[in-house]
């Protein structure tokens, strides 16, 4: 007698929810055989979204969306209903939400006199465009282990194209040079309208509310138990690894071996980029915590000692300087600053992208959602969210560093590059700090050795699904890089007869071609 598969997913972040969809949807599992296990009380990983009006919302990041790209991500969520609209899935909705409101940045650049700064021209020498399309040629090969300062010159760093690209991306001169040229090659449309944000999409609200809550409930509804508190700390392997035969886990305080049959399957979110994340307050800047204080790193770290087919951790979370950035969400009870920010940049909140001011020192960002921003926002609460690349450097206007800052001196160092009034506009903020650690720990400079294949070499039921494992073609710290990894886990475990969506080679296109040719000659 066959017995049904059992899917065990460790690590509630979008990469299990989409494993899960994907097995019910396409693999023919059953809901009820599904079950997740997350350390935290609350599913989504790194697409969070918290807090309310009085305590002030906790955003630690907000991801760029296209339709241009983001291929299995809009394939797995024309399947899931939309919770507010009947009828609807969540890709009509985010489709129609975009149709009402389209990016197009008019301050995109801010420099240190408050002049909206001219990114009609991408600043380029000739020397840049040379080394940039040898950048982009290479072999990945060549680039191993390389970082993007050893393929282009220092001057390329100063130009208006990198602090745009750098800022909407969130990448280091000291990041991985292969990383680099995928995003080059990925986003090659995104080339010409860099400027504008033209080909940024949004979600209704924060991507928790709009893409992790619809899913989770779906997933629900189909069966699935999402067990809470319960931290995954090893899993039982076959003496040549390739099979999982039972979990170990750490649940309210009471340790428990799950029975693993050979038919069963095992999903592992190996690593966070949120992982030891820390929030600040108005008034206290936020903890300094790393892997030690979290373990969240600890059973991937466990599971690679001596087998090479699961990957090399300590290749992203070596070097914390390297990989970490500091995030701010500001609650507002007072139109002020919206009203303020919407006469300066000529954006109406949700229309503009991020506004980068290129002369700060902590190379600050901030961006103005369409509100409400939080399902359940009340009228007359406004949020908005912002970051600084460079939270280790002291302020111009504030004379510390950034992680040392409280929110309101991050506050009145926002206000010094604008230069508003503080009281005028933040007399009722509230400013909630957050430090990241690892945020940009995947694109640490690597061998292509140091990622795991979502099915790693030789495993016969044990899947990796995170920003930490090996997609050709594709590119880590998006929403699209766990779905596609999850996808692909899937159809190969379940042998499902369905095409993973492609990427969607718009680098090969002519006209995308010559469009960001003439870019770059602007």
């Amino acid at each position: 007698m066959n017995h049904p598969i059992k899917a065990y997913l460790v690590g509630g972040g979008i990469g299990s929810l989409a494993a899960a969809a994907f097995m019910i949807r396409d693999g023919g599992v059953a809901g009820s055989d599904i079950t997740i296990f997350e350390a935290m009380p609350l599913a989504g990983g790194s697409l969070d979204g918290g807090g309310n009006p009085d305590s002030g919302y906790t955003l630690r990041g907000g991801r760029m969306l296209t339709t241009d790209n983001y291929e299995c991500t809009w394939d797995l969520f024309q399947s899931i209903p939309s919770l507010e609209h009947p009828g609807r899935t969540v890709y009509d909705e985010t489709i129609a939400f975009n149709e009402l409101h389209k990016s197009h940045s008019r301050a995109r650049l801010v420099d240190r006199n408050r002049f909206k700064v001219d990114v009609t021209s991408m600043g380029f020498s000739m020397q840049d465009r040379i080394e940039l399309v040898k950048l982009e040629e290479a072999d990945e090969k060549d680039l191993d282990d390389s970082a993007i300062t050893d393929w282009l010159s220092p001057e390329f760093f100063e130009t208006k194209f990198w602090y745009m690209w750098a800022t909407t991306f969130a990448f280091q001169p000291w990041h991985s040079a292969v990383e680099f040229k995928r995003y080059l090659r990925r986003f090659m449309m995104e080339f010409s309208r860099i400027e504008t944000l033209a080909g940024v999409k949004r979600t209704v609200y924060n991507q928790y509310d709009s893409l992790v809550r619809p899913l989770q409930h779906w997933l629900q509804q189909q069966g699935v138990k999402v067990v809470f508190d319960c931290r995954v700390e090893d899993l039982a392997l076959s003496e040549d690894a390739s099979t999982v035969t039972a979990i170990h886990c750490v649940r309210e305080g009471v340790a428990q071996v799950i029975a693993v049959g050979p038919q069963d399957l095992v999903f592992f979110q190996n690593g966070s980029m949120t992982d030891a994340s820390s929030f600040g307050s108005m008034h206290g800047a936020p903890p300094k915590l790393d892997k030690r204080d979290s373990q969240g790193w600890a059973l991937w770290e466990k599971l690679a000692k001596g087998r090479p087919q699961f990957g090399n951790p300590a290749a992203f979370n070596s070097s914390i300087p390297e990989s970490w950035w500091e995030s701010f969400t500001v609650t507002l009870k007072d139109p002020a600053f919206f009203d303020r920010m919407e006469r300066f940049t000529g954006n109406v909140a949700g229309t503009g992208g991020l506004v980068t001011f290129k002369d700060s020192n902590w190379f600050m960002s901030v961006v103005l959602a369409h509100q409400p921003h939080f399902a359940g926002q009340p009228e007359g609460v406004q949020v908005f969210w912002g970051y600084g690349l460079h939270p280790d450097r002291i302020g111009n206007f504030v004379a510390k560093p950034m992680a040392e800052c409280t929110g309101e001196e991050i506050l009145r160092e926002l206000c010094g590059h604008l230069n508003f009034d503080y009281e005028a506009v933040m007399s009722n903020a509230n400013c909630i700090p957050c430090r990241m650690p690892y945020i940009t720990s995947m694109f640490m400079p690597r061998q292509h050795s140091d990622r795991p294949l979502p099915v790693p070499t030789g495993s016969r039921n044990l899947a990796m699904v995170s920003q930490f494992v090996e997609v050709p073609e594709d590119v880590v710290f998006t929403v699209e890089y766990s779905v596609r990894a999850a996808q692909m886990a899937v159809y190969q475990l379940l042998n499902v007869q369905r095409e993973v969506p492609p990427v969607t080679a718009h680098d090969e296109s002519l006209k995308v071609k010559f469009d960001a040719l003439l870019k770059a000659f602007k």
